[in-house]
């Protein structure tokens, strides 16, 4: 399912925002972006995310900006006197002009950012990792809401799928009568109409074609897969990778009765019932 969630904080010297997305795949992807020095968070989104999501693609980013002023900046008086006493041998020679401290303080690396302690790096780390845990919640509150409006949708193609195989059953009821009727065209045809075949042959081999179009099985198990589809729905936690099972044997079944069909409105009903199968299927995939 898909979903979206921002949460932020800070402290006194800097602030943060987690931007967490997710989008349907059928099974379950984590990437996570985070500034340099705060990778030691992947671990904990990875787990956090594992421990509340069960499919699909989730994108964590963390963006930090430290606030103006904050933190210790020194020079590095060790650049700087090298970088005077080589200014001052040039300026000897007459080839360079006694340098500015406007120039010399631009020079890559000759202000430094006096590192933190490990301290107060770790308790920054807490604080972002309750953030993403705020995000993390707002996500799957989200994601709660496309599945209740999903499970509607699911719940709709069901009942298709239910009144198709009901629809299949009466056209079934007929099958037999008509092939017997067919048989005994088909008999007529080939042998003439001075020819007859006896009743009795007649019977077995009609009681023959329709044991092998019989599709009372496969009706009795698209509604058993109906029923177990909705009693999944009535479930809480992830349901996802049993309704897709449950789709792909919906539409064997669906297969089946159409392979066996001798009828042309049950192959039309077979049909319709593979497309409302399919159009389930597309949706279960969305399903966590």
């Amino acid at each position: 399912m898909t979903g979206f969630a921002r949460s932020q904080g800070h402290d006194d010297v800097c602030t943060w925002t987690w931007e967490l997305k997710s989008v349907n795949n059928r099974g379950f992807d984590v990437r996570v972006r985070v500034p340099q020095g705060s990778d030691a968070l992947e671990p904990m989104v990875r787990k956090a995310a594992a421990g509340r999501i069960r499919r699909g693609n989730l994108a964590a980013s963390l963006v930090t900006r430290r606030a103006v002023g904050a933190g210790t900046v020194r020079i590095n008086r060790t650049l700087l006197g090298e970088m005077l006493s080589i200014a001052g041998d040039l300026a000897d020679q007459g080839t360079l002009d006694p340098p500015r401290m406007d120039g010399l303080l631009a020079l890559p690396g000759m202000l430094e950012t006096v590192e933190e302690d490990e301290a107060t790096i770790a308790a920054r780390h807490a604080a972002m990792a309750e953030s993403f845990n705020d995000a993390l919640a707002l996500l799957v509150a989200d994601r709660c809401g496309e599945g209740a409006r999903l499970g509607a949708m699911l719940v709709a193609h069901l009942d298709e799928i239910e009144a198709h195989t009901s629809d299949a059953a009466s056209c079934a009821a007929a099958q037999p009568k008509a092939l017997q009727m067919r048989l005994v065209g088909q008999i007529a045809e080939m042998l003439g109409a001075t020819s007859a075949v006896s009743e009795d042959r007649l019977a077995q081999e009609a009681a023959l074609l329709a044991s092998k179009a019989d599709v009372r099985e496969e009706i009795d198990r698209l509604r058993a897969h109906v029923s177990a589809a909705r009693a999944l729905l009535a479930e809480e936690g992830a349901i996802g990778r049993r309704l897709d099972f449950l789709c792909q044997e919906l539409n064997r079944e669906a297969n089946t009765l159409c392979s066996k069909s001798s009828d042309i409105a049950l192959t039309r009903v077979g049909l319709a019932l593979k497309a409302a199968v399919e159009q389930l299927r597309e949706q279960v995939q969305n399903v966590e």
